[in-house]
């Protein structure tokens, strides 16, 4: 869990990336985050920071991508384990069937952050 401390002017302007990257998906890549996990929980989200906006992947594509094809479970689990959601985009992963999944955050806020994202990529 996340610990917010007043920090002035830059702790302000971080505030205000992260607001806006909620905002305008796709705006955040540069706000640096500080995340640790497992070796494959890191390469998971790493993948998902490479999802454009307004795009999904199923957590087989995720698997695939890291280079554990049989690990889709996993890759499920490290995506549920992430704990910045939006700026580790965890929402833009579905399942191989098109539906949604799970979303730590319900269901609704998944698909309005997903369909935000393509009404603003262009899709």
């Amino acid at each position: 869990h996340a610990v917010l401390e007043q920090g002035g002017e830059a702790f302000a302007a971080l505030l205000a990336d992260v607001i806006a990257a909620v905002e305008a998906p796709g705006s955040h890549a540069h706000i640096p985050l500080d995340v640790k996990g497992t070796a494959f929980q890191e390469a998971v989200w790493q993948a998902l920071r490479r999802i454009p906006p307004g795009e999904t992947r199923s957590y087989a594509q995720i698997a695939a991508e890291v280079g554990r094809p049989g690990a889709v479970r996993a890759a499920g689990s490290a995506n549920g384990a992430n704990n910045v959601a939006v700026l580790i985009p965890c929402h833009r992963v579905i399942r191989s069937d098109g539906s949604l999944g799970g979303y730590a955050y319900g269901l609704e806020i998944k698909q309005r952050l997903l369909d935000k994202e393509r009404a603003g990529s262009g899709e």
